[in-house]
């Protein structure tokens, strides 16, 4: 299963206790997967079509709940397209079938039409219905993305302003004919999960997400050590090179006694680094103190190649 498939599954044995927030759940699946219209009789009717399970579960339990409609559910597979089965769900008493969709029909379900979601409670509620209905999130492994379809742009705005209120910044897209909410960002992903109450699907996420993180630090700090490294080695050569360009050409001895002693231990010493190089003198000089010398000694190198050059030529 899916690590989306693993969070709707959770959700779907995620239960409010108030009514009022059972309503709004409902109101958010009713909503995102199928449609209400009112029969000559007056009566509501609510079509709801999906091929996960978990969400045509919850849906079933929340009617009973909010209802108390008895309802018998059994779920077929869809044997004539094996590469992509579907789910099938057929209602018992209070509902008939209807091609691919599942007809519910009662005179209690009016009162989705009055739903108010004014509660961070109910909110949080219909935000999860609504994921249960048309959301994914990727697994945390491979990237960090959670979305949920909305066929309007008014019903993804709508959605916008209450995740806003638990402090998630969500945006729209338009894909396709459809408009599509999206997070991107992994410590979001995770106040989104604790919003809908998928709090086993949160600590699994927030543990590769740490995982992850702690790699690609190890992995930055790394790779900088290992930049650094590369240009102590380059530097070293350079300043070996030059000071044994001055001895051939110079010696030594006709340089200050500071330098030359700063050249003799840099040859005996190829590998040390400048705080190294500079504890080994005597008295014992700083890093920049022994960066210093060490410029002056290649200042002087690309004197002495300018000048045979010139006189070359």
């Amino acid at each position: 299963m899916s690590f989306s498939g693993r969070v709707k599954e959770e959700l779907s044995r995620q239960a409010a206790s108030a009514r009022h927030c059972q309503l709004a759940e409902l109101a958010a699946i009713t909503e995102f997967l199928g449609m209400q219209r009112r029969e000559e009789r007056g009566r509501l009717q609510a079509e709801i079509h999906t091929e996960n399970l978990s969400a045509a579960r919850k849906c079933f339990t929340l009617l009973k709940k909010t209802y108390n409609i008895r309802i018998g559910v059994s779920a077929k597979r869809n044997t004539y397209n094996k590469e992509r089965p579907e789910d099938h769900v057929e209602s018992g008493s209070g509902g008939k079938r209807h091609g691919s969709y599942l007809v519910i029909a009662d005179d209690g379900l009016d009162a989705l039409d009055h739903v108010l979601i004014q509660s961070l409670c109910c909110k949080r509620a219909f935000i999860r219905g609504a994921f249960l209905a048309a959301g994914s999130v990727s697994d945390p492994e491979k990237s960090y993305h959670f979305e949920i379809v909305c066929e309007t742009e008014e019903k993804a705005r709508r959605l916008q302003e209450m995740i806003g209120d638990f402090g998630v910044s969500a945006k729209i897209t338009l894909r396709k004919k459809s408009f599509v909410l999206y997070v991107k960002e992994g410590s979001q992903i995770v106040d989104l999960l604790n919003v809908m109450e998928a709090h086993a699907a949160l600590m699994d996420y927030e543990n590769v997400r740490i995982l992850k993180e702690m790699r690609n630090s190890v992995n930055r700090q790394v790779n900088c050590e290992t930049a650094n490294l590369g240009k102590t080695i380059s530097a070293a050569v350079k300043q070996i090179e030059d000071i044994r360009y001055i001895q051939r050409n110079l010696g030594f001895a006709k340089l200050p006694e500071n330098l030359a002693e700063m050249a003799e231990l840099r040859l005996e010493q190829p590998e040390a680094t400048l705080k190294e190089l500079g504890e080994m003198l005597n008295p014992p000089v700083g890093k920049s103190g022994v960066n210093h010398r060490l410029r002056k000694l290649s200042v002087l190198a690309e004197e002495l190649r300018e000048f045979k050059e010139e006189k070359i030529l």
